[in-house]
């Protein structure tokens, strides 16, 4: 897909335009939300703008993308793009903002590479950017189409059932659609977004997994205030946590995610820590609701047991499940939950199918080192998946 001619132009500058992306994507966010402030009303987290997660997410998939289509320039890499395309559905993203994505992207690259971008070198990677662009464009069309949603338009209001405290710092929210109609299909593993007005006026946009069955008309999220040195950061869980009551409403877009449990008799295994444990509970359910007899191992890491969220839910749906056992880490209080472990996960300790399913959910970090002692317990790595919370850091790096 990606022209001869523009392939060896990218191959030749990538390093150049790689080095300088960090630089690049700050100018071209600083720029574009200076022209555009309204895109930081419902669209852009500012907590990942003030700490540089999403300048540092959109510079990775750029190069990730370039490099993928160097290495098979006659294929588009569009399963590279579809974590991407399932959390712009999720905000509402329109076609047309591409446009004003790439007048400041590009301006912002002749600006810190200054004599470097020729005429040929911008229409080289003017083609990557509309081949990335449209690779999404066409992926966020059959996503809002699939889900029932108009473009730019996923939400629909809900009604808080009831405020259930799971932790000192997490609650969950049991939600049912405030017009009565039937809930949106959504997949074990999905995330909402939840759009929220914050005091200032300005809405902001935050992912939360659903924590209960899928198939469920009553939805759950489960929500964990963030705790963190200096504004935004934890703004929306925060303020959920402190003012969202049974009988509130709360905007919430259709499902969207693309880690979602498959459909294979494999032996699965779900690993999270901390609040990373809600997309697994949620394939839990699943799994108790269609009365699975799949092999099921459960491994969660987390501070201690009374900050372990939903734990008493998946004790519960463990001993439902006819071949379920799970294994809990601990790095304080362990002796209060019989039969768990003391300090960070270790899986050297236990015997995992080599066949299995992986699910990962958790602090990057913690899925880094996870990921490597499961390669290293035999497990390939087209048999692991991870979601992560927030822009996508791990993305561009396939050997994390």
């Amino acid at each position: 897909m990606l022209s001869a001619e523009s392939a060896s132009l990218i191959r030749a500058t990538l390093p150049a335009v790689g080095g300088a992306l960090d630089e690049i994507t700050t100018r071209f966010y600083a720029t574009m939300f200076a022209e555009h402030p309204e895109l930081l009303d419902g669209m852009f987290n500012r907590g990942n703008q003030a700490s540089g997660a999403q300048r540092r997410a959109l510079a990775g998939s750029i190069a990730a993308f370039a490099g993928a289509l160097l290495a098979d320039p006659g294929t588009r890499p569009d399963a590279l793009l579809a974590r991407i395309a399932h959390k712009h559905v999720a905000v509402g993203v329109t076609d047309d903002q591409y446009t004003i994505v790439h007048k400041y992207l590009f301006a912002a690259i002749a600006d810190v590479l200054g004599d470097a971008v020729t005429p040929d070198v911008a229409a080289a990677w003017d083609e990557v950017y509309w081949l990335m662009a449209g690779a999404l464009i066409a992926q966020e069309s059959r996503l809002s189409f699939e889900a029932q949603v108009e473009p730019g338009r996923p939400w629909r209001q809900w009604t808080v059932l009831e405020r259930r405290v799971e932790t000192p710092d997490t609650v969950s929210f049991l939600l049912r659609p405030s017009d009565g109609a039937p809930a949106p299909r959504a997949r074990a593993g999905q995330y909402v977004s939840a759009r929220v007005r914050m005091p200032d006026g300005v809405h902001q946009l935050r992912q939360y997994s659903l924590s209960s069955a899928p198939d469920d008309q009553v939805r759950r999220i489960t929500v964990k205030r963030l705790s963190a040195d200096g504004a935004p950061a934890g703004e929306v869980s925060n303020l959920l946590y402190r003012t969202l009551e049974a009988g509130d409403e709360l905007t919430l877009s259709a499902p969207f995610g693309d880690v979602v449990l498959d459909e294979t008799d494999a032996p699965l295994v779900l690993v999270s820590a901390g609040i990373g444990c809600t997309p697994m509970v949620s394939m839990l359910e699943h799994l108790a609701a269609v009365a699975s007899a799949r092999p099921v191992t459960v491994l969660h890491a987390d501070r201690s047991p009374a900050g372990h969220a939903l734990r008493a839910d998946t004790h519960r749906l463990v001993a439902s499940l006819p071949k379920a056992r799970a294994t809990f880490w601990y790095e304080d209080d362990a002796v209060e939950e019989p039969g768990s472990r003391t300090g960070l996960m270790n899986l050297g300790e236990l015997e995992l199918p080599a066949d299995a399913s992986v699910y990962m959910c958790g602090p990057l970090p913690f899925m880094r080192e996870v990921k490597k002692q499961l390669l290293r317990g035999g497990i390939p790595a087209r048999n692991i998946r991870y979601e992560v919370f927030g822009p996508d850091l791990w993305l561009a790096d396939a050997t994390a």
